[in-house]
């Protein structure tokens, strides 16, 4: 509940004042400037200095703990004994610094379009997942125990929801022509247009479509409640 009044109306507030400062930056120096660090760099004052110190506490305080604490815990749990958590963070950073992010982050067109909605493609389906599960398939409540027992109520077939399977890759499949034609324009340049227009709302297709797969194939397999619950 929490998140669903706190994150929105952030966000949208984010989002606006990201559009009117590029906005301005045309009017100001004759083109749109979207990188933050571009900017600053053609401003000049006491300002900036409490600007940058400010985006970099940001960096450290919000997205390393976001983006590192997940896989770095991850990695840890795919070999307890031999990769601690601090070893998971260095896997993590490793990897981050061979993903290449600054040729992300060179173009608006491959940071928005390819990567942002490109890997918000298999996000959204996978929300779509848990979120029926969670509110409609079980009603809110988990047998805790039973969640950590490798034969128990959630184990399902060797440990695979073959529902959630099925539906991740009906979520996805109507996203990846469009993400094709965006990653890949001089390959896949002939990708009809209504993929293209399908892509670009590529998380909100893929979680509807995940959700009514799931929830339906959850609902003809008889899919059975956890016999004692808790929150």
């Amino acid at each position: 509940m929490g998140q669903a009044i706190g994150l929105p109306i952030p966000m949208a507030l984010l989002s606006v004042v990201s559009v009117v400062v590029t906005s301005a930056t045309v009017v100001i120096y004759g083109k749109a400037i979207w990188d933050p660090i571009d900017l600053t760099s053609r401003m000049e004052g006491v300002g900036v200095g409490i600007a940058l110190v400010i985006l970099t506490l940001d960096t450290m305080c919000c997205n390393l703990a976001a983006n590192l604490v997940g896989p770095a815990y991850d990695f840890s749990s795919l070999w307890p004994k031999g990769i601690s958590y601090k070893a998971g963070g260095l896997i993590t950073a490793a990897i981050a610094i061979v993903m290449m992010p600054w040729k992300i982050l060179a173009t608006t067109q491959g940071y928005i379009f390819t990567w942002l909605v490109g890997y918000s493609a298999l996000l959204g389906p996978v929300a779509g997942i848990l979120m029926v599960d969670y509110f409609l398939v079980r009603a809110t409540r988990l047998d805790t125990a039973q969640l950590f027992d490798e034969n128990g109520e959630y184990a399902y077939s060797n440990g695979w929801n073959p529902a959630a399977v099925i539906a991740l890759i009906a979520g996805v499949l109507p996203n990846l022509p469009g993400f094709l034609n965006i990653a890949f324009p001089t390959v896949f340049s002939s990708v009809p247009d209504a993929f293209k227009s399908i892509y670009t709302y590529a998380w909100f297709v893929g979680l509807a479509i995940a959700a009514l797969v799931y929830g339906v194939m959850m609902k003809v397999g008889k899919s059975r409640r956890p016999s004692v619950a808790s929150a």
